[in-house]
């Protein structure tokens, strides 16, 4: 039976053109037929900084793939801790003050919420929620208040059990919450004061755009080739939350020893302590590419030998499944992770790559140094592995009908 055509409201913080997965779930609604209209800030993420040709020419990023673009005024992201908690505070204010006006008149079927930092974010999402009568479902892509703590923006107990009330009011006025790992289950609920139905919290994984699965077209324009090289390739944010310490660690236990490179890419708070670093310790084999449009991706991880995920040691780090991680298998390339808990459970569970603790710089160079020496045969079956886990339990086209059908039910629910 043919699904009811939906209108679907998107309230995300961030949104094209900076690069999210949030732009592809706003694509696939659009192609299976609904109408859907986001709700964003302008754009800024990761550099802190507005993007020019936003700033230059506005008016050309009003449409995405069919759907609507409502932009909000807010603050830059910058590059201090305080301009980072303004940049917040003010999308939010924003979007509560404005978004009712500029969405008037407009109705929705569904709201769906972009619940990656800051959980700040689901509150005009809530608002909206009740004013339009609509259903709204949370994704929850970070766990607050403990991230604020995991990545050290505070450690008062005060602010942190403040946030926690603002978590607890989020949660019990969602419709739905979507959990992007299942480790999330025990945290979310602890923020649930009222009883909540084991219905109202979904198990919803990330999933990778299909360009990922479809495979590299062309040579990357990106890395030449090597083949007396392995070559290890860390794509996207580079942040604390990734470890670089621990990263540049295992490059330096390598060099001069293993014929390893390591190819960076992306941009982020960490960047420029990196590139002082390689330079201080003349890590020869680490090259730092810079930011490059996910477009370019398919063609990089294919040039790899081995992709690259990590996060730091922390109890709430180790009940996350990072995002790339389902981009790596779809890709069909061997994963090298250092990382704990689901993410590393995925990994060995796919057979498709090694998994090491979060930390570890000498057992992540073990690790690296292994695989290298397996043959080109036996790193293609990884691979091969690592797809076919991708497509069993991750797949974009039926973690789309899942959506799809739970917003149908939360509209039939609220009807």
């Amino acid at each position: 039976m043919k699904s009811k055509k939906l209108r679907v409201l998107v309230v995300s913080q961030y949104f094209w053109p900076e690069e999210m997965r949030v732009n592809d779930l706003v694509e696939g609604l659009v192609a299976r037929g609904h109408e859907v209209t986001v709700l964003t800030g302008w754009p800024n993420y990761p550099d802190g900084r507005f993007f020019a040709e936003y700033r230059r020419k506005p008016q050309e990023f009003t449409r995405y793939a069919g759907a609507r673009i409502v932009r909000v005024p807010m603050l830059a992201r910058g590059a201090r801790g305080y301009t980072l908690l303004l940049n917040y505070l003010s999308f939010f204010l924003s979007a509560a003050l404005l978004a009712p006006f500029k969405l008037r008149g407009a109705r929705f079927d569904s709201v769906f919420v972009y619940a990656v930092s800051p959980i700040t974010v689901a509150i005009p999402a809530i608002v909206l929620g009740r004013i339009k009568k609509a259903p709204v479902l949370l994704w929850v892509l970070d766990l607050w208040p403990e991230t604020l703590e995991a990545v050290g923006a505070t450690r008062s107990r005060a602010v942190l059990k403040l946030v926690g009330r603002l978590v607890s009011w989020i949660y019990n006025r969602a419709d739905y919450l979507l959990l992007q790992s299942r480790a999330f289950g025990d945290s979310v609920r602890h923020y649930c004061t009222r009883p909540v139905a084991d219905e109202r919290l979904v198990y919803f994984p990330s999933w990778a755009e299909d360009l990922f699965e479809a495979g590299a077209a062309r040579p990357s324009a990106l890395l030449d080739p090597c083949p007396d090289q392995f070559t290890i390739v860390f794509a996207g944010n580079m942040g604390e939350s990734q470890d670089f310490p621990a990263i540049l660690d295992a490059a330096e236990r390598l060099q001069g020893r293993v014929p390893v490179r390591w190819v960076i890419v992306g941009d982020g708070r960490m960047h420029g302590w990196v590139k002082q670093e390689v330079e201080r310790r003349r890590l020869t084999q680490v090259h730092l590419l810079g930011r490059h449009p996910v477009q370019e991706m398919p063609a990089l991880y294919a040039a790899a030998d081995a992709l690259l995920v990590s996060l730091k040691t922390n109890r709430i780090f180790a009940k996350t499944i990072p995002g790339k991680l389902q981009s790596y298998l779809a890709a069909g390339r061997p994963v090298l992770a250092m990382i704990d808990g689901e993410a590393a459970e995925v990994v060995r569970a796919s057979g498709g790559g090694f998994a090491c603790a979060a930390g570890d710089g000498a057992a992540l160079a073990e690790a690296a140094e292994r695989m290298a020496a397996l043959s080109g045969p036996e790193r293609e079956q990884m691979g091969q592995r690592s797809r076919a886990y991708y497509r069993r339990h991750f797949a974009r086209e039926s973690l789309f009908d899942r959506l799809e059908t739970l917003m149908q039910s939360a509209t039939c629910r609220r009807g």
